[in-house]
Order: C-alpha cells, then sequence, then structure tokens
C-alpha cells in the first residue's frame, strides 16, 4: 500500500510540471503585450515605447522565457500569483480567495444534487429494466446529456423564476439563489451517472455471487442493496473523484449566466480584460485539481477494493 501510494505521488511531479509549462506557454503565446495590455487597463492616456519597456521590466518581461518561467513556478509554489492587471492593488490569490468560497458552495450543492438524484433513480432502472420507468429516464437521460449547461439555465430561468416566479433569475444570498444554478451545474452529471449505476449493477447482477446469494436464500432486497449496489458503486468512486474538480471548473458558465460572483465569473472577467495573472491562477488551479483528486480517489480504490491490491501483488 504505501509502495503504491509512494509511485503515484512521484508519478505526479511530471505531470504538475508539465501542466505549469503548458499553462505558462500558452498565456505566453497569446499575441498581445501583457505591458502594453497592463498600461490599458491602468488607463495610461498615451502608451509610449519607454512606458511598454518600463512596464515590461516591473513585470519580468524582458528575461528569457526559461529564467520567467521557472521564477513564476517557484512564486506559484509559494502561493504568490503575482498583482491582478485590473485592480494592482489586489494579488491575485486574494482575488481568488475571495470568490473560491462562492464557487465551493455552488460546486458542493451541486454534488448534492447528483448523489441524491443518480442513485436511486440508476437503481430503480436497474431493478425495473425495461419497465416504463426505466424507458422514461433512458429517454431523460439522453435529451440532458445533449443540452448545453448554458441553455438549460436559461430555459430554468425562463420557466421557474419568470413563468411560475418561484426563484430568482440571478444573484449571490440565501437557498433559494443557489437551488437554479446548481440543478444547472449537476444535470449533466446526473444523466451520466444515473447511466453509469444503471449499466454496472446490471453487469453485477449477471455475476455467479448473485446466484449463489439467491441459491443461500437471502432477501432479494439485501442482495441489491448490500451486494449488487455495494459493488456497483466501487467502480464509481474514480469517477466521482473526477466530477468533482470538473463541478468547479463546470461552473464557469453557469456562474455568468445567473450573475453568480464566483472564481468561473472571475475567469471570464479576467479574459475579457486581458488580466493573464488572473487566467494563469485559474488555469493552473483546476489543473492542479484535477491532478489531486484524481490521485486521492486512486489511492482510495485502491484501499477499498482487494482486487486491485492482488493484481499489483500477482504483477
Amino acid at each position: 500500500m504505501k509502495r503504491y501510494i509512494i509511485m503515484r505521488l512521484l508519478a505526479t511531479v511530471p505531470l504538475l510540471l508539465s501542466i505549469s509549462l503548458l499553462c505558462f506557454l500558452f498565456i505566453n503565446l497569446i499575441p498581445s503585450d501583457p505591458a502594453e495590455v497592463a498600461l490599458r487597463i491602468r488607463q495610461t492616456p498615451i502608451i509610449t515605447e519607454d512606458a511598454i519597456l518600463q512596464v515590461r521590466q516591473e513585470l519580468g518581461l524582458d528575461q528569457p522565457f526559461l529564467v520567467r518561467y521557472a521564477q513564476w513556478l517557484w512564486s506559484c509554489i509559494q502561493l504568490d500569483f503575482g498583482v491582478s492587471y485590473t485592480n494592482p492593488a489586489r494579488t491575485v490569490l486574494g482575488e481568488i480567495g475571495r470568490c473560491l468560497p462562492t464557487t465551493l458552495s455552488l460546486a458542493g450543492f451541486s454534488l448534492l444534487y447528483v448523489l441524491i438524484l443518480s442513485l436511486p433513480i440508476g437503481f430503480l432502472s436497474a431493478v425495473y429494466k425495461d419497465s416504463w420507468f426505466d424507458r422514461i429516464m433512458r429517454g431523460v437521460v439522453f435529451t440532458t446529456t445533449a443540452m448545453p449547461a448554458y441553455w438549460v439555465g436559461l430555459l430554468l430561468i425562463w420557466f421557474v423564476s419568470i413563468k411560475l416566479d418561484l426563484l430568482p433569475t440571478s444573484g449571490y444570498g440565501g437557498l433559494e439563489h443557489l437551488l437554479l444554478p446548481a440543478f444547472t451545474v449537476a444535470l449533466t452529471y446526473i444523466s451520466t451517472y444515473i447511466r453509469l449505476i444503471r449499466n454496472n449493477m446490471l453487469e453485477n447482477m449477471r455475476e455467479d455471487y448473485v446466484l449463489y446469494a439467491q441459491a443461500r436464500g437471502l432477501k432479494q432486497r439485501n442482495i441489491l442493496v448490500r451486494h449488487i449496489l455495494k459493488n456497483s458503486l466501487q467502480s464509481c468512486i474514480t469517477a466521482i473523484g473526477m466530477s468533482i474538480p470538473q463541478l468547479i471548473a463546470g461552473t464557469i458558465v453557469v456562474e455568468n449566466v445567473f450573475a453568480w460572483p464566483g472564481i468561473g465569473k472571475l475567469c471570464i472577467t479576467a479574459i475579457f480584460n486581458r488580466d493573464y495573472p488572473v487566467i494563469q491562477a485559474y488555469v493552473l488551479m483546476i489543473g492542479v485539481l484535477f491532478v489531486f483528486f484524481n490521485l486521492f480517489f486512486d489511492i482510495l480504490q485502491y484501499a477499498a477494493d482487494p482486487r486491485l491490491r492482488q493484481g499489483k501483488s500477482h504483477a
């Protein structure tokens, strides 16, 4: 177990370095000069070559690429992502820290939607395979998977908020402001996990241990819940782990549709303002989240599933 964890931790180091290098490289490939962009954002009346040269020196853009990358990477390790171009009085870390809690609340509530809805629906769809309930759910899953989040959000605003006047259209506040955007973020993942749980349960129903459990006279309910469902959910652990950073990253569109003041809205604003330090920090943060959540749930699945440990030992 310890050997597996150490090997997985060592494997993440080059992956994180590659993510940081690509993040820094892509931002530097943008044709606009960051020094000129910074001067425009600061509303400098006359942008001269001397002013651009001075700002380039302030930002360290006059140094070679690898030197700038090494300095930026070392600063990121120390959680220093620089200063926002839009507001030089605020650090990038401060801006992310200000917006991140609202995004985490949105992603957490969306995950709650996913767990509450996908688990019972996927379970019942497998138990009552090819029934009217299963056919309806498969049709709903097929439809909602193809619907983009911004379109779902606009439909919910039109129907629930405007026509029925039940919930607010946008903004940040109490629970009533959270229900629509969280459901919009979660809808695609609900459909995905309904299909995943249903297929895993149908596959496990054909296994020999189910036949042995029935031969021993166990109740059908206990077989379904304690054996089939339990074994079906084990294969979903890694998928759930990857869904958490996807939920955080997936809020970027929904936050702008519902005017939710989270990190996704901050990123879109930074893109329009060409605030490169904020964009770099956002992309790097999402990449690191994907790596570490994948690592954590891989280790969790390895610890929970003895078949994986036996496979490693035989290898």
